[in-house]
């Protein structure tokens, strides 16, 4: 198997257990939510930098084993 597709099968693992932590966590501390009427505003911001943290570390130890 070739170096690429050995990527495309860790960045498949890393978004399944990105998407079962996501299920499990829901909301954080730290998003925010406004509900006016019918319409519902969120924006996830703790959310997003835990997974861009989470993101760059696995990028990084992947970087260093090319």
């Amino acid at each position: 198997m070739s170096g690429f597709g050995k990527m495309f099968i860790i960045i498949g693992i890393v978004f399944i257990v990105i998407g079962l932590l996501w299920s499990i966590i829901g909301k954080l501390p730290g998003d925010i939510s406004f509900k006016k009427g019918n319409t519902t505003f969120y924006f996830p911001i703790m959310t997003s930098i835990i997974v861009s943290v989470v993101l760059s570390l696995i990028f990084y130890i992947i970087g260093r084993f090319r």
